[in-house]
């Protein structure tokens, strides 16, 4: 496996432990160099992020995390640099202990930390509080800590992960340390890039410590983190029947832009024709904003029934509803047995009546679409959502996007991956649809699930990134991810 791969691998905390310890006992590397490469590594860190930086504040936990801060307060006072070290406890563990004596016995004083000591000021705090072993919310008076960090407004490092977020899952059950940078040790932890915690880390940088790439020879990833991809150039004679034909079917009463934005993502994102399955009042408005677009009035499974012949790819749940008619065109097209993607309302009648899949599907819930059709409540989808993603991929035969911050894919057989793209301009109405749309689009071009939605939910997250950055995430709507979303596709980003 090459740095590069594995630098896109995602591991969980256990898979990290493993290769901490297949380093230590095969490699022969001391646990102790260990952590000191960690601190050499996490000032280089420090210096690069700050370089004007003169005053430190490290706080150091009981264990090894805190180990690597102690060490990290002696290297920046060799360097020149006022380091305050304020220690959480004791220290637990031959190489925290010695590691908090290596600072002491270099003139570094430890401050023992409670609720009466005044923080200084300083350029930067560091978290060194806890490492990836801590999977629960911080006792009060580590959150009373993390809060006076914040209110003092300097910016944090945190080493390994932000001492309160739950590296195994991202998860974030109480208070946390936000950090604007963490830098983390030997292998990405998957926690760090989905749910809360993308919240909290900043951004990560990954510090494998020197180690050789013998170490994940055969060691086993939990997850990929996706990587810009396109689709191939079209060759010079193609024509729209090579495209595709994806049919979006949806828009019930009141509901005619959710299925208009749907439809003109497919048309966006390289369908060679789109027609839409509708209500009738919905026409003259989707003929006028987009001739392009084949609109269909449907009254019901009969209507339906005649377009579908034609269809390469189903659409189905943009403001669909959940009334007969929705429910009607819902069996309709699930019964038509052709390629699928399931969004919004088309899940929401699946939880009522689930059923497995065997041929191309892509389901596309948000958490609380997620719980329905898992039978739980939206906490628990967020307590661990690589275990949600994959559950439901197994549970209906289908390929998963579970959309959030991280949005995740996976399919029955536990492949998961992760996005590390998007931004909060775009939780808004209408971008759902839009994902909807764009892998259909995929589909309809020869994509298989797994491809239109990996390739689907990057463009959508990357064309988002790119419309914030031209005009900024507050104000962000969906149809301003559209010609971002034709530039990526053809390979610009710019």
């Amino acid at each position: 496996m090459t740095a590069h791969d594995h630098r896109h691998s995602l591991y969980t905390v256990d898979q990290v432990r493993a290769l901490d310890r297949r380093a230590i006992d095969e490699l022969g590397i001391p646990a102790y160099e260990l952590m000191q490469r960690a601190a050499t590594a996490a000032l280089v860190c420090l210096r690069q992020h700050w370089p004007q930086a003169r005053r430190i504040a490290v706080y150091c936990g009981p264990g090894n995390n805190g180990g690597d801060g102690f060490l990290l307060g002696a290297l920046a006072r060799e360097a020149g640099i006022h380091a305050e070290v304020f220690a959480l406890g004791e220290s637990r563990g031959d190489d925290a202990i010695r590691a908090r004596r290596e600072f002491e016995h270099g003139g570094g004083t430890v401050v023992a930390w409670n609720e009466a000591v005044a923080l200084p000021l300083v350029d930067v705090h560091v978290d060194a509080l806890y490492g990836t072993g801590l999977q629960r919310a911080l006792a009060p008076e580590v959150a009373v800590l993390v809060g006076r960090v914040h209110a003092t407004g300097a910016p944090v490092l945190a080493l390994d992960v932000p001492s309160g977020v739950n590296a195994n899952t991202g998860d974030v059950p109480g208070e946390a340390v936000q950090a604007q940078v963490t830098v983390t040790f030997i292998a990405p932890k998957r926690g760090l890039y989905t749910g809360l915690a993308p919240g909290y880390v900043g951004t990560v940088q990954l510090e494998s410590l020197g180690l050789p790439e013998t170490l994940w020879q055969g060691a086993r990833a939990d997850a990929e983190l996706m990587r810009p991809q396109t689709l191939p150039p079209r060759p010079r004679q193609s024509h729209k029947g090579n495209n595709g034909h994806v049919l979006a079917i949806g828009g019930d009463h009141g509901t005619a832009g959710a299925i208009r934005l749907c439809s003109e993502a497919a048309l966006r994102g390289g369908a060679g024709l789109v027609s839409v399955a509708t209500r009738a009042e919905h026409l003259i408005a989707l003929n006028s904003a987009r001739p392009e677009l084949m609109a269909h009035e449907v009254n019901g499974p009969q209507a339906l029934e005649a377009l579908l012949p034609r269809a390469t790819v189903l659409a189905v749940g943009p403001g669909l509803g959940q009334g007969a008619w929705g429910h009607a065109l819902w069996l309709t097209a699930l019964d038509a047995q052709l390629p699928l993607v399931l969004d919004a309302d088309g899940l929401n009648l699946l939880a009522h009546e689930p059923r497995g899949f065997s041929g191309p599907v892509v389901m596309t819930p948000h958490p609380g679409e997620a719980a329905r059709l898992l039978g739980c409540d939206t906490r628990t989808i967020a307590i661990d959502r690589y275990a949600a993603v994959r559950e439901l991929a197994k549970r209906y035969g289908a390929v998963v996007v579970l959309k959030g911050a991280g949005s995740l894919v996976a399919d029955p057989q536990g492949r998961v991956a992760v996005c590390p793209w998007g931004n909060p301009g775009m939780a808004t109405g209408g971008m759902g649809d839009l994902l909807t749309g764009i892998v259909a689009a995929l589909m309809a071009q020869g994509c298989d699930a797994w491809q239109a939605a990996t390739l689907g939910v990057s463009l959508h997250a990357r064309a988002g990134d790119l419309a914030a950055k031209h005009g900024g995430e507050r104000g962000l709507i969906a149809t301003d991810l559209l010609e971002p979303l034709r530039l990526l596709l053809n390979g610009r980003d710019a």
